[in-house]
C-alpha cells in the first residue's frame, strides 16, 4: 500500500514507515497530516484517485537545513563574478498511517531507545576480550620497535649536514 502525496510544491510516493523530507513545514505537536492525496494504491495493485477522505498521517523525526548549494553567476569579457550560498531547511517525516475508504495502513512501531547506562553496560565485555583489545595489545609492542632498531644499530644517530654558503665571486 503507498499514496502520491503533494507537499510543499513536490510530489512524493510514500508508504507507511517510510521517512521523506520535505519544506519546512509548521509541527503542531509533532504529527503533520497531508490532505493533498494524488493517488492510492490498494493491496490488489489497483492505484485509484480519491475524491475525498484519503489522508496520510506523520510525525515530525528531525528539522534541519540540507547541504550548501553554490550559485555562481559569471559573464565573460565583462569582470562579473558573483557567488553565493544557500541551504534549504527541511522537515524529516516519517509516514505512521494511510487511511482511505475506511482501511487505514499503519506503520510498525520502532523500537525503544535504550538508555545510555544499559548501551555502555552491553559493550563493556565485548571490549575487553574484542578484537580491538588485541589491536591495543599490538600496538604497544609497536611503539617500541624504533627503539630496539636504533640500540641494534649502535644507537648511532646521522650527524647534521653543513649548509655550504654560495658565492657569486663578485665584492664590493
Amino acid at each position: 500500500m503507498y499514496a502520491v502525496i503533494r507537499a510543499g510544491g513536490k510530489q512524493y510516493r510514500v508508504a507507511p514507515g517510510d521517512v521523506i523530507k520535505v519544506e519546512k513545514l509548521p509541527a503542531e505537536g509533532g504529527s503533520i497530516e497531508f490532505t493533498d492525496v494524488l493517488a492510492v494504491s490498494s493491496e490488489q495493485g489497483a492505484i485509484s484517485k480519491p475524491e475525498s477522505g484519503a489522508r496520510v498521517v506523520g510525525t515530525v523525526v528531525e528539522e534541519g537545513r540540507g547541504d550548501k548549494i553554490l550559485v555562481f553567476h559569471f559573464k565573460r569579457k565583462k569582470q562579473y563574478k558573483k557567488l553565493q550560498g544557500h541551504r534549504q531547511p527541511f522537515t524529516a517525516v516519517r509516514i505512521s498511517e494511510i487511511a482511505f475508504d475506511g482501511q487505514t495502513f499503519k506503520a510498525p512501531d520502532l523500537p525503544k531507545k535504550q538508555t545510555k547506562e544499559k548501551r555502555e553496560a552491553a559493550a563493556e565485555p565485548a571490549a575487553k576480550t574484542g578484537p580491538r583489545a588485541q589491536k591495543a595489545k599490538g600496538a604497544e609492542t609497536r611503539s617500541a620497535a624504533p627503539a630496539r632498531r636504533a640500540a641494534a644499530k649502535g644507537g648511532k644517530k646521522a650527524a647534521a649536514k653543513k649548509s655550504a654558503k654560495k658565492s657569486t665571486g663578485k665584492k664590493k
